[in-house]
């Protein structure tokens, strides 16, 4: 009998990332550092944080003029009415709102609280040492389904392995407490395997079964990614085997749920 495992390495000490860095190059760095490298079928995980950095995502918000609706909704909602503004910049609806929460649909499709617009672990302009004042934020990636797809391209080029890329992000649920790890952008792989018409122990069929892998593998490397000041933003998933062929590499825009069969909309 063949027992399965699944090997997760978060790398250590990858650098501080500043607007316009490769992270082909840092993470081909990083790999170096730690002496690791990576192998066909590893999935690779990225925190949006750093994709984001990246990519400049950043809102200074000494530059934001709030919206007449973002001054109204900030009172609803109890948020700094320039930080409201971004949101609905980047939102498309306003699903859900109460004192402290602001749930709305982001322009990319995910509903989540905030737009995905984050002030922890940002150096804010301006800002000393012990200044908890917000001035900047820092907004999801553009594409993460085609940077993702991007540098796995880069990362087949530079080591001759095909991998899985996810970038993921941390995020609450409908139903429970807590937050976990979400795919906001995936390559490589099945970001949703569609198990309808496998049969199960008793040859009965499957029929309604799809299983949201790149979610699993975020959730299972934001374990090691951590919540606070363990920057450690890239973890290496080896061990699970998925499917590479391109037809099944869908995006995580297949996990995402059609408004008109959302019961929770």
């Amino acid at each position: 009998m063949t027992t399965a495992q699944l090997q997760l390495l978060a790398l250590s000490d990858f650098p501080l990332v500043e607007p316009g860095d490769d992270l082909a190059r840092l993470i081909a760095e990083s790999l170096s550092a730690n002496q690791q490298t990576l192998e066909d079928g590893d999935v690779l995980v990225l925190a949006q944080k750093i994709v984001s950095k990246a990519e400049n995502r950043y809102v200074d918000l000494k530059q934001v003029e709030p919206t007449a609706e973002a001054l109204e909704l900030a009172i609803a909602v109890d948020k700094d009415p320039r930080i409201v503004s971004v949101i609905l910049d980047e939102s498309t609806a306003v699903v859900r709102h109460c004192p402290g929460v602001l749930i709305v649909e982001h322009r990319l499709g995910y509903v989540m609280a905030n737009a995905g617009i984050d002030a922890s672990n940002i150096q804010h302009a301006d800002s000393e040492e012990g200044d908890d004042r917000v001035e900047r934020v820092l907004l999801l990636p553009h594409n993460p389904d085609q940077f993702a797809a991007d540098l796995a391209l880069q990362i087949q080029g530079t080591y001759g392995v095909h991998v899985g890329v996810i970038i993921n992000d941390s995020v609450g649920r409908a139903w429970r407490n807590g937050t976990t790890g979400l795919a906001l952008g995936a390559a490589g792989l099945a970001a949703l395997d569609d198990r309808r018409g496998d049969k199960d122990l008793y040859g009965r069929t499957l029929l309604v079964t799809e299983v949201a892998v790149a979610d699993q593998l975020a959730s299972a490397a934001a374990l090691l990614q951590g919540e606070g000041g363990e920057g450690k933003p890239l973890v290496i998933i080896r061990g699970y085997n998925f499917d590479s062929a391109p037809e099944r590499c869908n995006g995580v825009s297949a996990l995402l749920r059609d408004k008109e069969r959302d019961l929770f909309r």
